[in-house]
């Protein structure tokens, strides 16, 4: 897909708990097609500590009002500066970049979306992109606690939504690999995003009941364009740029210990 650099507007800024905020943003002409798990590299401005772009999952995409979400995670200084950002402000993204998640052309009711963390910023656009296409997603959400948990009203326009929270303050205690959910359906297909051992735990869990499986990698990524070699993962094709090659890669791709 072509890419571009824009300047986008802040048209919205949601303070959704102290470690998370989603911009809306959108732009003076459409907005070019995107894919979901496809993502942005964002330029922080205004932060002399912040000297590369920093690589942000597509949250969403409203064709209606022209926006695009993205959510992010207050986790150091450039993050931090682009939660400040407030409407008619300016973020200049790259976009959209990488590779997306495999939407199946038979419809199905069994297909299985897991989100841990900000990893669950792809599934809500995914779920749409489904449902357009006659599918029925399924939610499994994970967080630490009930405060973890986002956009769990968006969520559920678009299928029903299953919780798990280490603490228990939020739907099943535990990880969401142990959710019951899990031994009441036989799902066709499994996509999920969020941190790394979640994700492994995941690709074990496809792998023995023999489901088809798709992760998108969060390894560091500098450039979005595959020159910089910060993001290599060693894979059955040798060693990719998950940037490029990614970042959805189909598990039976990586040589994890599965």
């Amino acid at each position: 897909m072509k890419k571009y650099i824009l300047d986008l507007e802040v048209t919205e800024n949601v303070s959704l708990n102290a470690n998370y905020v989603l911009l809306k943003l959108t732009a003076a002409s459409t907005l070019p097609p995107m894919l979901p798990g496809q993502f942005a590299e964002v330029r922080v401005d205004n932060s002399p500590t912040t000297f590369l772009r920093r690589p942000i999952s597509i949250n969403f995409v409203d064709k209606a009002r022209n926006e695009l979400w993205l959510l992010i995670q207050l986790v150091g200084d450039g993050t931090r500066q682009l939660a400040k950002l407030r409407q008619g402000d300016t973020l200049n993204a790259v976009l959209p970049l990488g590779n997306a998640y495999t939407i199946p052309d038979e419809r199905s009711e069994r297909l299985l979306l897991i989100g841990g963390g900000v990893g669950t910023a792809p599934m809500l656009y995914l779920g749409e992109q489904l449902c357009l296409k006659g599918h029925k997603p399924t939610f499994l959400l994970g967080a630490r606690g009930e405060k973890d948990l986002l956009q769990l009203k968006d969520f559920a326009r678009y299928g029903e939504v299953y919780t798990t929270t280490e603490d228990g303050s939020h739907g099943e205690r535990g990880y969401v690999t142990q959710h019951s959910l899990l031994t009441k359906v036989k799902f066709e297909r499994i996509y999920t995003c969020g941190p790394k051992p979640m994700m492994m735990a995941v690709a074990r869990y496809a792998k023995s009941e023999g489901i088809a499986c798709e992760v998108s990698l969060e390894n560091t990524m500098a450039c979005g364009i595959g020159a910089c070699l910060c993001c290599v993962e060693n894979t059955t094709e040798g060693n990719v740029c998950v940037c490029k090659e990614g970042p959805v890669f189909n598990i039976n791709k990586l040589l994890w210990q599965i």
